[in-house]
């Protein structure tokens, strides 16, 4: 297992519907471990398969201790919902308004092909829905309101990271560095 590049904004592979997951095998337990592995030394509280690079519909969570991954999820959203700062590892440093349902429910599979429901508000119920907008090609910054929208691109083209593709540590620290 590894700890493996976050894609950052700008990566096609984050605009690109990712694929259902067909065969549940060895390759894609590797991938729910190294999409643990990397979301937790992120740190953040969820990470999506295209943000390593891979197009297929499976990411990991991590909220409020509740550690686990979906894979080909499908959501059922409350009408209810709720606002709040919302950030992204493809988009790092950066954090804006924005509104989600407050309640999920989630049917996916675990990584060995046994059905799975995840129920959750708030938080959870954030994390999920930001996750499954990246195995839709969709990025939180898509959901701001047209003003936020526009000082969130600004902020990302002022980012010092801004041109990068892929973010890589260089020491064991929470920062990062430029990819080599």
């Amino acid at each position: 297992m590894a700890i493996r590049p976050i894609r950052l904004f700008g990566d096609p592979v984050l605009r690109t519907p990712a694929e259902p997951v067909v065969d549940f095998d060895k390759e894609l337990r590797v991938l729910v471990k190294d999409l643990t592995e990397t979301m937790v030394d992120a740190p953040g509280s969820g990470l999506a398969a295209p943000q390593l690079g891979v197009s297929l519909r499976v990411f990991t969570y991590n909220v409020e201790g509740v550690l686990g991954h979906l894979v080909n999820p499908t959501l059922d959203l409350s009408d209810e919902t709720q606002d709040g700062d919302e950030g992204c590892l493809s988009i790092p440093d950066l954090r804006f308004p924005c509104t989600r349902a407050l309640r999920v429910v989630a049917k996916g599979f675990n990584e060995y092909g046994d059905p799975i429901v995840v129920e959750g508000s708030e938080m959870l119920a954030r994390c999920v829905q930001h996750e499954t907008d990246h195995l839709d090609g969709i990025l939180f910054v898509d959901r701001l309101d047209r003003e936020q929208r526009k000082a969130a691109l600004r902020a990302i083209r002022q980012a010092d990271w801004a041109g990068q593709t892929v973010r890589v540590k260089e020491s064991p620290h929470p920062t990062f560095g430029r990819a080599r």
